[in-house]
């Protein structure tokens, strides 16, 4: 089993959740986070007198979800298609993480492994 994790930006979940369902990964979720990356940060307004100050986190949303091996690259692929920007891509455009899961344990019947997924 693997645990996908991406962090893409917020404006483009409804693509990925769309891509993610099309190739049969329906179980995952997704919550929206603050971070810092190669991007940095943005320039933002603050007060009354207009003044500029530099936020160094960006809003984020971090899609997560626990596969079988077989499934990997059409996920995988899923994600790249619904996040990347038009043409090659942007600065920006997040991040995919792969890391193997040793068990898994479902609460409610005590299933475990594949079979808790």
């Amino acid at each position: 089993m693997l645990s996908i994790e991406a962090i893409i930006r917020p404006e483009t979940i409804e693509d990925v959740v769309g891509e993610l369902e099309a190739v049969g990964c329906r179980k995952f979720y997704y919550a929206n986070v603050t971070g810092t990356g190669r991007q940095g940060g943005v320039e933002v307004f603050v007060g009354r007198a207009g003044q500029m100050t530099r936020r160094h986190e960006r809003p984020r949303t971090i899609v997560r979800a626990v596969i079988e091996d077989g499934m990997k690259d059409d996920v995988i692929n899923a994600i790249i298609r619904g996040a990347r920007s038009p043409g090659d891509g942007e600065v920006g455009d997040g991040k995919i993480f792969v890391t193997r899961v040793e068990d898994v344990i479902r609460v409610r019947t005590g299933e475990t492994g594949e079979d808790a997924i």
